[in-house]
């Protein structure tokens, strides 16, 4: 697992572009075989991928110094990938493209696997502190909470799907969904917001070999950006606008912890402001 330390906003000022891919980018998901986890001292979230060929099962790591990897946490998947399996102790949930999982705290055995190992699942992985269990439930996104947002004219239309919310499946912090562009459309989260109260990660996906995404970060007043490929995801920190042009329309998944799960419970930035 690997670790990733908070970084001040003030710091962020003097990164190049190493720096700030060193710091912010989750860069080799969805390795076959491999379970790739990222542990960020943002609001603790960790984030990461498993692409089974066989069986691989979640194991706590020293990192977290618990017994088991749910002993305190709870779990968000999104499957990214063909049909696949999540088996949670003693029950198992079949993942279709696009389906999700929630699983509480307190659960012990966690092990991921494909239908075919020939062509395997991509189980995306969003994983935040616990305080108390809710139930383990699938997700599918045939059933999930839909928005229809933005105009063709502006480049940004789009359907966010939630998951993982107070009016949907219930968690402690955890909040969890996906939003896909439509054919047109590059523009994501424009105009920027902040939330003090929470921390975000992006999966950026479903996207083409030769196309990339800017995605915009850091202060209002003073904006980086990175780019982007295929299933490479980013951390942006409470005090980061975290926002994205693409070369072309592409899908990302949004993970949220941190203190308030309320999803209008944002800062917007007003486009005078933007640096």
């Amino acid at each position: 697992m690997e670790i990733r330390n908070a970084v001040h906003p003030l710091d962020m000022r003097k990164y190049d572009t190493g720096r700030i891919r060193e710091e912010f980018l989750i860069d080799g998901l969805f390795s076959q075989e491999e379970l790739k986890l990222v542990y960020s001292h943002s609001d603790r979230m960790i984030a990461g991928s498993a692409c089974p060929i066989s069986p691989i099962a979640l194991e706590a790591g020293k990192e977290i110094r618990s017994e088991y990897f749910l002993d305190r946490r709870e779990m968000g998947i999104i499957n990214i990938g063909e049909n696949g399996f999540v088996k949670v102790d003693q029950a198992e949930y079949e993942l279709h493209h696009g389906d999700g999982l929630y699983i509480g705290m307190g659960a012990r055995d966690v092990v991921f696997s494909s239908l075919d190992g020939n062509h395997p699942a991509k189980f995306y992985i969003n994983s935040a502190p616990a305080h108390k269990t809710y139930p383990t439930e699938k997700i599918e996104i045939s059933k999930a909470e839909p928005a229809k947002l933005g105009t063709q004219e502006e480049a940004n239309k789009r359907t966010i799907y939630k998951y993982i919310h107070p009016q949907g499946v219930k968690s402690c912090q955890l909040v969890m969904g996906m939003t896909i562009l439509e054919p047109g459309s590059v523009w994501n989260t424009m105009p920027c917001h902040t939330h003090d109260r929470r921390m975000e990660v992006y999966l950026y996906f479903n996207m083409q070999p030769d196309a990339i995404v800017f995605h915009y970060m850091g202060e209002p007043s003073e904006t980086r950006h990175m780019v982007m490929r295929n299933e490479q995801a980013v951390i942006s920190p409470s005090w980061s606008i975290h926002s994205g042009c693409g070369t072309r329309n592409y899908s990302f998944i949004w993970g949220m912890a941190g203190e308030n799960q309320i999803f209008t419970d944002m800062d917007a930035v007003p486009m005078k402001e933007f640096r």
